[in-house]
């Protein structure tokens, strides 16, 4: 039975992190204290610094030789579970088409299982039930950064490369791609940076692709003569340029000739990013005056290569053929302003919208519709190594990665060897992490702040991920917990910490890949709202 001491130890330890969150919506949203630079500067030390900081001191304090197997595997069991029901919804669903339906199994897999435990997991578990329960959400915090994070963005590039694959090679040709090679200074497939790929066939017919970023591998003059592109002005934080498309009067399908393939998704609000970004680690809006609003979210960028420009536009290396196709109709309808022939081979443009999140202008024909049913893909050895090399450039650039590692394998040689950090390291990674779980919840209620709406999906799209995630997860969780033999306090623990509300990670991940940020979003800002009042109702529940 849950008493008033209980119940007020409680909202001891809860409530402290709600002031901190509402002091800095206030101080955005009603008192003007803060700029949006100076919300992305607090956003971007808490990312950097306070929250790898405050991991590492949770990991390296854990006893790895004392985990609990049985706690683990109900965690564990309990996201198989949700990941196998949404695939064979994916798999045996006939209403969607097969992109849409991966589209959701992401998304719905963030939702049901990917809760905030590290920053309000751990703190409220430990007034319900005492601090055993802190060791145990530290063990769900190291599977989520290692294991689940790490195939959240496995699915994410998996997508992108299938977006990618889909789009620029349509039909069977892309079972004829027999190698893809990365440059190095391309992170990852999301999108965010315009991609240029150069495709070649040997005598034996198979396609080599390699995949670049177009902006920093092309010149600069080649690029401004063929396309008209202006760089953006440079972001305080960000490390990479964003470019707008500056061609007014005429759609920019129009103008150039396609040599090679060059795809890019161009976000039309500022760059978004988080503890698990690639470049910037920031929830808040990179601050720049630009005109990003000029452009549809991910509009593809058709344009002509620099040796296309030198040759007089003709077409370098070996192209599908629905590239080749739109590489006709521009050359017969780009200098008449798409009228005439150009427009009988360029086809009809037709806008893809996934929730208004990310938008794809394609030419379609009755030959490229047949084309995208009949859809081959690579062999599977080629788009894993292509997936796990993305995967291992994006987990490099996330601070979260090293953290854990690093508190893995020093809780691994403290409790073997019983050593300590000496006292200055110790009081040194103290005092970041003292700071780091009051700052997280202040870093929320800035982003909170700085959105235009709470609910940034629809009431009803809100109410269904809200009942994923306060209903559902718990429910799995429970009869997963009951499967392996869980009973008591821990049980409960396991109940309650599955209706935490939804963790920051995959919200970036979401708005990052273009796929339904809107509804992370509003799990993440409206979920902290609701969530206290949910889980002490699950705590009074449980301890009847």
């Amino acid at each position: 039975m849950i008493t008033p001491e209980d119940f007020y130890t409680v909202m001891c330890a809860m409530v402290p992190l709600y002031v901190a969150m509402l002091l800095a919506y206030a101080s955005v949203k009603w008192w003007k204290i803060f700029t949006p630079e100076q919300c992305s500067g607090i956003n971007r030390f808490v990312a950097v610094f306070a929250v790898p900081v405050l991991s590492f001191h949770f990991i390296s304090h854990n006893n790895p030789y004392q985990m609990d197997t049985r706690f683990i595997l109900a965690d564990t069991l309990s996201k198989l579970l949700v990941l196998l029901l949404l695939s064979l919804w994916a798999c045996l669903s006939p209403s969607s088409p097969g992109r849409s339906r991966l589209d959701w199994l992401i998304t719905l897999f963030s939702i049901a299982t990917l809760p905030n435990t590290l920053v309000m997991g751990i703190p409220l578990l430990r007034a319900m039930y005492g601090d055993f329960t802190q060791s145990l959400m530290v063990q769900l915090v190291v599977l989520q950064c290692i294991i689940w994070y790490t195939l959240l963005l496995f699915l994410f590039e998996y997508r992108a490369a299938t977006l990618l694959i889909q789009e620029q090679f349509p039909g069977p040709v892309a079972a004829a791609i027999a190698k893809i090679k990365v440059d190095g200074d391309v992170i990852s497939l999301d999108g965010r940076d315009p991609i240029h790929a150069e495709s070649e066939m040997d005598a034996d017919g198979r396609v080599r692709l390699r995949i670049r970023r177009s902006v920093s591998s092309a010149p600069e003059s080649g690029l401004s003569s063929s396309v008209g592109f202006t760089p953006a002005r440079l972001s305080n934080i960000s490390g990479a340029e964003i470019y707008s498309l500056n061609t007014p009067g005429r759609h920019p399908m129009e103008q150039f000739t396609i040599a090679d393939v060059t795809f890019g998704y161009r976000s039309a609000s500022p760059r978004l990013s988080g503890y698990a970004s690639s470049d910037a680690y920031s929830l808040q809006p990179t601050p720049r005056e630009s005109n990003f609003n000029e452009m549809e979210i991910g509009t593809p960028v058709w344009m002509r290569s620099p040796a296309a420009a030198a040759g007089g536009g003709r077409v370098a290396r070996q192209q599908s053929p629905a590239v080749a196709k739109v590489v006709r109709g521009c050359h017969e309808g780009g200098s008449g302003g798409g009228e005439g022939q150009g427009d009988k081979d360029v086809g009809v443009e037709k806008e893809i919208s996934f929730r208004s999140t990310s938008k794809f202008a394609v030419r379609e024909d009755d030959e490229e519709m047949n084309g995208r049913e009949n859809q081959e893909m690579p062999r599977a050895m080629v788009m894993l190594k292509l997936i796990l090399t993305m995967v291992g450039r994006k987990l490099s650039r996330n601070p979260n990665t090293y953290s854990s590692i690093l508190g893995l394998l020093w809780s691994l040689i403290s409790f073997k060897w019983e050593v300590s950090l000496p006292s200055l390291v110790k009081n040194s990674i103290k005092i970041i992490s003292d700071a780091g779980l009051g700052m997280a919840m202040f870093s929320l209620g800035l982003f909170m702040a700085l959105q235009p709406r709470i609910i940034a999906c629809g009431a009803k799209m809100a109410m269904l991920s809200l009942g994923i995630r306060f209903l559902s997860g718990p429910i799995i969780m429970s009869a997963a917990s009951m499967a392996v033999g869980l009973k008591g306090v821990r049980l409960h623990t396991a109940i309650v910490q599955a209706a935490l509300p939804q963790g920051i990670v995959p919200f970036v991940f979401a708005r990052e890949y273009g796929l339904h940020p809107d509804i992370l979003s509003t799990g993440v800002i409206f979920g902290m709202l609701v969530s206290l009042p949910i889980t002490l109702l699950y705590y009074i529940l449980l301890g009847l």
